[in-house]
């Protein structure tokens, strides 16, 4: 059984497009291994330690490092949200609350989507 992958606002083709084509051709590679392959090994997913339900996508091309916020949605709906290049060690706290906001306001608008019907 597949994952589905979908964009929560346009955060993350806006880093998207700004990459390189062999940037993208690695992220592809990842998300199809993400999409396709049930037990995704930890170097390319995991979750951010503390942060509920916040996930992160590894990319790694050269010497660079691309992260990408994602979470699930019903297992099967990979959301994702901002992308950046890392240059330290240690995860922009900028990027990770931003992060957390865009998966709070996703959830908040699929929820009052279902009380509309």
């Amino acid at each position: 059984m597949a994952r589905q992958i979908i964009f929560h606002g346009d955060y993350f083709l806006s880093f998207y497009k700004g990459l390189d084509f062999s940037v993208k051709h690695k992220i592809q590679y990842v998300f199809e291994l993400i999409k396709q392959v049930d037990r995704v090994p930890q170097k390319f997913l995991s979750p951010m330690t503390g942060y509920n339900g916040l996930f992160e996508i590894r990319i790694e091309y050269q010497s660079n490092i691309y992260r990408v916020f994602c979470c699930f949605d019903q297992e099967r709906l990979v959301v994702l949200f901002n992308g950046f290049q890392k240059k330290t060690q240690k995860t922009p706290r900028e990027e990770i609350d931003k992060a957390m906001r865009l998966k709070d306001e996703y959830f908040n608008l699929k929820r009052q989507k279902n009380e509309k019907g």
